[in-house]
């Protein structure tokens, strides 16, 4: 009688390979938005929107069919069909079946897509993945006359291999014409919210000047048409006036500027356009897009617009002496009441995921707030009236957000505290800027001074790990002099889940974990985790604790046609084998850039911590939350990992869930 494999075994066949589209299959979440269909629709557009951007493409239709479906059509190009010099098979077979593979990897001279919103390669493969039935048509101008070719996927697999004939002599040039049933099964409702499709497709008419781009419901007959003269400016100042009854303050303030073939620092090309708009009152309306992506949740792209309308606003305010005594402007004072659309161009996007809702590039703060500075600043110099009238705004912001603050800090002088002497305080009092970065190790804290913004950061560096605190009393918690030090700089007393504790002696709204990228450093996160969750559970409810992601490696990328040199981070290997297959696919040659692995934080020298880890507009700073699981459920996990009794329950654990972690040996 055979024996009854156990549940924990762990051999050869426990390995899972996953191919072709099953990734998507498995964890569609992982690529796109599940809420219903409009992201892998999106990426259909944004394919014809790319064609587009590049000057081939005039006019993009989408039909929503009365069977559910929805076509795309575009008059661009058209996929290439012939047969791929590596792979053998049709080229728009391997662009809706194969992760990874497209044309906007080619960013070097004469690329497909010099500027793409594409970076990942796994666009329309996931619409095709995600869908029970997909049909293609394509229209390429060839040779020996106008070629029409047609195939049909069902569940991402070819049913109707690529079939191919001449066109009639009347029919169109070129084009590609995508048609999707979503399968519904993969999604929480089935059906796309109309408001937010025509929302996308406005966009890309403002974005794309002179391309026409129409909207059809089969259903109703109805059909909605786009085309933007004006643009940017025209499309701010419609939206002002829906949703703002404000008047702007000076006239629009719009430009664009992009890269030429000399500049240092920059690909040719790269750049942004904008549009801003100043009110005393109403709405905000705030849009951004990078390579006609709308990204949602901003970037550093809108990092650096901020800038630079501070630095242009700043520069001015003092050079006509407009600043009252006492008053200290901040970015956020010139950005409070802005309105823009920001439209940027660069040539290697790295978004925040695959779903691209927030631009991450560094070098894209450092793009737009350059080119966005001199120009607002040449013109208020030259509108000095203007220019006063919105300094007058600014100063008014940055006053009451000064007086706001004064109140909170006479609630706090009645109760004074001495803080630790090891703390590196920084000046400013406002708790909804301010950040406390718990630094493992000296050496590391030192960089981290170093490097800090002292205006609202401050450091305290943790010599050794923290006591594991899950068993310990509340009044014996102090007994430890790391503990007591966090208690007294936060200046918040310890509690209990179900405590109603005085939060308004807390002196940083952001308490950040600053520790190595590696398993000593993980435990010391598990270990002040534990503490914040047993004796501060307030502050993890408030959303004040965040967990700082260094990068674990630096790669030096040698100089590729318009890309200068440059160093990228990976936070992990996983990011490291992305970055390396990237600059495989743009031409590097295996070898030709180097690899640094960080053994901690102290390694970093200030700059490079600054850069990476502390600067709000690059870092990547990840929020604590409980999520779905209550604090009960919460409570009992800790209980099995952090209890001194819990050993056996601990073992047992790490043997059932042990294949499922990433050794860092």
């Amino acid at each position: 009688m055979a024996t009854k494999k156990p549940a924990s075994d762990y051999s050869e066949s426990s390995i899972r390979v996953l191919k072709g589209l099953e990734p998507v299959k498995q964890r569609p979440g992982m690529y796109t938005r599940t809420e219903n269909p409009l992201h892998i629709i999106q990426e259909v557009i944004d394919n014809a929107s790319d064609e587009a951007l590049g000057g081939h493409c005039t006019h993009i239709a989408v039909t929503q069919n009365t069977d559910g479906s929805i076509t795309v059509e575009d008059n661009g190009r058209g996929i290439p069909v012939g047969l791929h010099p590596e792979e053998g098979v049709p080229t728009v077979e391997i662009v809706f079946t194969r992760l990874h593979a497209g044309g906007k990897f080619d960013k070097g001279s004469g690329g497909a897509y010099a500027f793409s919103g594409g970076l990942h390669g796994v666009g329309v493969s996931v619409t095709n993945a995600l869908s029970s039935r997909l049909e293609i048509t394509v229209w390429r101008k060839e040779s020996d006359g106008n070629g029409l070719h047609h195939m049909v996927f069902a569940n991402g697999d070819v049913i109707e291999p690529l079939h191919s004939r001449p066109a009639p002599r009347d029919g169109k040039k070129s084009g590609t014409r995508v048609t999707a049933w979503p399968d519904p099964k993969y999604f929480d409702s089935p059906n796309i919210s109309q408001t937010e499709l025509q929302r996308l497709l406005r966009s890309k008419a403002v974005l794309l000047p002179g391309v026409t781009v129409t909207l059809t419901n089969a259903k109703t007959g109805d059909t909605q048409t786009w085309q933007y003269a004006e643009g940017l400016r025209g499309y701010l100042t419609e939206t002002l006036a829906q949703v703002s009854n404000g008047e702007t303050l000076i006239p629009l303030f719009e430009g664009a500027q992009y890269a030429g073939p000399d500049s240092e620092g920059f690909a040719e090309g790269e750049g942004a356009a904008w549009v801003v708009a100043w009110t005393e009152e109403g709405a905000i309306v705030r849009e951004s897009y990078v390579n006609l992506i709308p990204t949602s949740n901003g970037g550093t792209h809108e990092s650096g617009l901020r800038d630079g309308l501070f630095g242009a606003v700043k520069n001015f305010v003092e050079m006509h002496s407009l600043l009252p005594k006492g008053v200290k402007l901040l970015p956020e004072d010139v950005f409070a009441r802005a309105s823009f659309v920001l439209s940027a161009k660069v040539l290697d996007p790295q978004f925040q995921g695959q779903i691209k809702e927030r631009l991450n590039s560094r070098d894209a703060v450092r793009l737009v707030s350059t080119f966005t500075k001199p120009p607002l600043e040449l013109w208020l110099n030259q509108h000095v009236d203007y220019g006063k009238k919105l300094a007058d705004l600014v100063i008014k912001q940055a006053q009451s957000r000064q007086r706001s603050l004064q109140k909170v800090e006479k609630k706090k002088s009645s109760g004074v505290a001495v803080l630790p002497g090891k703390l590196t305080d920084c000046e400013s009092s406002d708790i909804t800027r301010n950040e406390l970065f718990l630094v493992e190790g000296d050496s590391a804290g030192g960089s981290a001074k170093m490097g800090r913004d002292k205006e609202f950061q401050a450091i305290l560096p943790l010599r050794g790990k923290v006591l594991n605190s899950w068993e310990t009393d509340r009044d014996r918690l102090f007994a430890n002099n790391e503990i007591h030090d966090i208690a007294v700089a936060i200046g918040v007393d310890p509690h209990s889940i179900g405590d109603t504790p005085d939060l308004s002696g807390l002196r940083y709204g952001k308490i950040c974990i600053l520790s190595d990228a590696d398993v000593d450093g993980s435990h010391i996160q598990v270990l002040l985790l534990t503490l914040f969750f047993k004796h501060f559970p307030a502050l993890i409810n408030k959303g004040h604790i965040c967990i700082a992601r260094p990068p674990l490696y630096r790669v030096d990328a040698p100089a590729r046609g318009k890309k200068p040199m440059q160093k990228i981070y990976a936070l992990d290997d996983g990011e490291l084998l992305a970055i390396e297959d990237k600059l495989r696919k743009e031409g590097v040659k295996q070898g030709a850039w180097s690899i640094s692995r960080f053994k901690g934080l102290g390694e970093m020298n200030a700059e490079q911590l600054w850069e990476t880890t502390m600067n709000p507009d690059t870092r990547r700073l990840l929020p604590v939350t409980l999520g779905e699981i209550d604090h009960m459920t919460s409570a009992a996990r800790f209980n099995m990992l952090m209890g001194k009794g819990e050993a056996a329950g601990r073992r047992a654990w790490i043997e059932e869930h042990g294949n499922e972690a990433e050794a860092d040996i």
